[in-house]
């Protein structure tokens, strides 16, 4: 069977036993502060697990794409070193949300391998969990009874807490877990080493392939367990794996999923899979890395230096690194390979077919910018190699290949490869240690407390501030919470006009009152589906019935700048073209952002022609047209426009302005006119292909026409109020020239006189003829004969000045070529003189300039330059 016909054999399974197949959520999170991509296919069913939301349906299954990189789950700098690792991977998985629980689950997952999937039983193993006496967990025997149906008692494994009890994060819902796994070795291997003993013990042939969790406790913030109101079913089977055992391969990459990116690697690099072990590993990291790259791309992520997209930038400069060591690939390639992954995951993937262009466009433009800084790291590891050879040592300094690593992105092993060429080693512990220090900053920076939710009362959060700004309500449950050495409360209501942060738009403020009593909201954000707003601080008696308020001035300002992103957005298209489409977007009350595809700069003209049409549509004075649980296919038969890397329900919202149709679950104006204006005040590149627009509207316009109009009468007094101040700047500007090179004519003629007056007085220093120049001079004189007199390519000739214009002191420093091949170097004699005028100052061995800022030194700094000579 193939990768395709596996997943495909999967979904079709279970939705005969009554599942929902639903679609792969994006594997970019875009709105939970708590994660940054799909670890697993349960993220998208998070709210149900946790309560805030009820299920559509009890019983789901999917295969979704997911990413780890970091944590317990993965470490990024193993991918590709082993068989059965990766960063992106696709978890086939079923869920019960209070309907079936562990028989039913079991039996499900056994008739699929053995009775779908034909994988011979005796090669199967299941663990179960021992039981942890401290928390009064027993043995799952539930599990274990179910299993002994299947297979015999030596087949059924304990497994211990961190195996065998899953759980979300440090608190949360949680469980016992049941996993299959399964033995691949050959039958001799088997009959020395049964495959009980190599369970859970890293044995590349005896693995893992579906984990059942059984959701059935909830971990509170003090560790304690209290049992889920819903039982839940949460399995997960990694399609990479489950192909290496259905096509009887040794190695996850020795699948169909991988050989074409691995066979195409090899006919760019002109190199053979199988051939050499450190080619193989770099082989199997860019055919791992390629797929997270596209699917980050495709659902809207794109490389950058900040949170996700550093980690995606991250990946794909390991990929560019391991081909430019290890194959020898010093150009961009990485962006070739799209073609071969979409021809074997475009038809299960649509977004990588759509998205084809953009990918490819932005890895190449990454992959440039990577080469280049290698070079420059390249030059950097290289001056690090000389010094240490010239101090006489044979090692670098751990900090130092950190440095390479954080700044430059040199593995370790790509800094050990070029010492080694030079005879060299670097101190691994002391590398280790840095590491572990920025490991550190980077856990205490993100460090949060969170104490357990007080349930106040029970019900789910009902969002009114489409229609209201303020509504009566009262507090569900509210938590404190400590983060980088602050305190704050989050609350959860049961109905709110607050808009939680989304989409884009940032979340709304405003004030809860109870009586004289107020809670002042200082931000409202989305977590887990679930509206949570921030305050300071809060009342004694958080049970009592409440009024929530939002700050109107700031959502009417929010609201311009959204419908403002959706008028530009349609007047893109028609001024660009139809392949103009949203990729991100940042909405709050001061202005907006909006970044679109597009492939080379927006000129100026076609700027002007995007406002003046967004500006028409504001001037037309539209009302709003909004439709609420809207089919999504009916949706898209209206026009709207379905954004890539964004998860849409069966219903969603639509916004309409005229043309401009759009699903959207933010807050907007009720009509076009309620924006006043909109002014694009900046155009910029984001990445290869994709553009940003920042503009105002509003009362933001009128404060930039006030500053305008400042700077225009500021202006105009400085040319004494003259009518036209273009005109009068014009002039001022040519009589500038003018004068310019009037004193360039007196500069010239002033060094002739002064170089001719400087030949004449040659001082003999250690047998160099030394000139000198001192005291008061025009620093673009002294320039001018230093450069003439270095361009005269003189011998055993020095050209020392130490002189001062106004009050600031100069130093110069010109050798003739013979004295630097002697030893001598400018720039270092220039450094330590320029410390007598406290300035300082560089250059080239045999040219050097400095400048400082007291001028009674420069006679010392002279002297130190000839002692120097001497």
């Amino acid at each position: 069977m193939t990768a395709k016909e596996i997943r495909e054999s999967f979904k079709k399974f279970f939705e005969a036993k009554g599942h929902h197949i639903v679609p792969s959520a994006p594997m970019v999170i875009k709105d939970d502060p708590t994660l940054m991509f799909t670890n697993a296919g349960m993220n998208q069913f998070k709210d149900i697990i946790l309560g805030n939301k009820a299920p559509q349906w009890q019983r789901c299954t999917d295969s979704q794409k997911c990413l780890r990189v970091s944590g317990k789950h993965n470490d990024l700098e193993e991918v590709g070193h082993d068989t059965y690792h990766h960063t992106m991977f696709e978890m086939l998985g079923n869920w019960s949300f209070g309907d079936y629980f562990k028989e039913e689950a079991i039996a499900y997952a056994w008739e699929f391998l053995v009775d779908v999937l034909k994988i011979n039983p005796n090669n199967l193993y299941a663990t179960v969990f021992e039981g942890y006496e401290p928390e009064g967990l027993e043995r799952d025997n539930e599990a274990a009874g179910y299993w002994s149906k299947y297979m015999p008692a030596d087949h059924i494994i304990n497994g211990n807490r961190h195996d065998n009890f899953w759980e979300m994060g440090e608190t949360g819902p949680c469980g016992p877990c049941s996993e299959v796994h399964i033995d691949l070795r050959s039958e001799e291997e088997k009959a020395k080493v049964p495959g009980r003993d190599l369970v859970n013990k890293d044995n590349p042939l005896v693995i893992e392939i579906w984990n059942l969790v059984f959701m059935q406790y909830n971990r509170k913030a003090d560790k304690s367990l209290e049992p889920l109101p819903m039982h839940v079913i949460d399995t997960g089977m990694g399609l990479e794996r489950l192909c290496m055992a259905i096509q009887g391969k040794k190695s996850n990459y020795d699948t169909d999923v991988f050989q074409p990116l691995i066979q195409e690697i090899g006919n760019i690099a002109g190199m053979k899979y199988g051939a050499d072990a450190k080619v193989d590993v770099a082989m199997r990291v860019i055919a791992d890395h390629v797929r997270t790259i596209a699917f980050s791309i495709a659902d809207g992520q794109l490389p950058s230096n900040a949170k996700a997209g550093y980690v995606i930038r991250r990946i794909l400069r390991r990929a560019v690194r391991y081909g430019y060591t290890f194959l020898g690939l010093k150009e961009a390639f990485i962006y070739r390979l799209v073609d071969t992954l979409n021809e074997s995951m475009g038809e299960a993937y649509n977004e990588l077919i759509a998205q084809q262009t953009l990918i490819k466009h932005v890895i190449k433009e990454e992959e440039e910018a990577f080469l280049r800084t290698l070079e420059t790291g390249m030059k950097l590891i290289e001056k690090v190699i000389a010094d240490a050879k010239t101090a006489g040592k044979t090692t670098i300094e751990g900090s130092e290949a950190f440095v390479l690593y954080d700044t430059y992105g040199f593995p370790l092993d790509l800094t050990e490869l070029i010492l080694k060429e030079n005879d060299m080693t670097v101190s691994e512990e002391d590398f280790n240690a840095e590491m572990q220090k920025q490991k550190q900053r980077a856990r205490n920076a993100a460090q949060v407390e969170t104490d357990d939710w007080i349930v106040v009362r029970e019900g789910e959060t009902q969002f009114v501030g489409y229609d209201f700004t303020e509504c009566d309500t009262q507090v569900l449950r509210y938590r404190k919470v400590k983060q980088k050495k602050s305190e704050f409360y989050q609350i959860v209501l049961d109905k709110t006009p607050f808009y939680a942060e989304m989409g884009g738009q940032v979340g709304d403020k405003g004030i809860i009152t109870c009586g004289e009593k107020k809670i002042e909201i200082f931000d409202t954000k989305r977590e887990n589906n679930l509206p949570i707003h921030l305050a300071k601080s809060i009342i004694d008696d958080m049970s009592a019935p409440m009024h929530a308020t939002i700050d109107t001035k700031d959502r009417r300002a929010i609201e311009c700048n959204h419908t403002a992103t959706h008028l530009l957005h349609a007047a893109l298209r028609k001024v660009l073209g139809s392949h103009v489409e949203q990729k991100g977007s940042h909405v709050d009350a001061r202005s907006l952002r909006f970044d679109f595809s597009h492939f080379k700069k927006v000129t100026q003209e076609e700027l002007r022609q995007v406002e003046n049409l967004a500006n028409e549509m504001v001037r037309d004075a539209t009302n709003r047209e909004e439709f609420r649980d809207t089919p999504i296919n009916e949706a898209r038969n209206m026009g709207a426009m379905a954004l890539f890397g964004e998860k849409y329900g069966d219903k969603v919202r639509v916004i309409k302005y005229g043309c401009s149709i759009e699903l959207c679950g933010g807050t907007h104006v009720p009509n076009t006119g309620n924006i006043g204006m909109i002014r694009i005040i900046n155009e910029s590149s984001v990445a290869a292909g994709i553009r940003r627009i920042e503009a105002i509207t509003g009362e933001s316009i009128s404060v930039l026409l006030n500053d305008m109009q400042d700077n225009m009468a500021y202006l105009a007094s400085l040319f004494n109020n003259a009518p036209d101040v273009t005109i009068a700047a014009k002039k001022a500007l040519e009589e500038n020239q003018e004068l310019q090179k009037t004193a360039m004519r007196y500069v010239t003629d002033r060094a002739k006189v002064v170089k001719e007056d400087l030949m004449k007085s040659v001082e003999q220093i250690n047998g160099i003829n030394v000139f000198t120049i001192s005291g008061y001079e025009c620093d673009e004189v002294v320039r001018m004969i230093a450069q003439n007199i270095y361009a005269e390519k003189r011998e055993n000739t020095a050209l020392l000045t130490a002189t001062y214009e106004v009050d600031k002191p100069m130093l110069n420093i010109v050798l003739s070529d013979d004295l630097v091949k002697d030893g001598l170097n400018a720039g270092k004699i220039i450094r330590e003189a320029a410390k007598h005028i406290k300035g300082g100052g560089g250059g080239k061995p045999n040219m050097a300039q400095a400048g400082g800022r007291d001028i009674e030194g420069l006679n010392a700094a002279m002297e130190a330059m000839k002692n120097a000579l001497k």
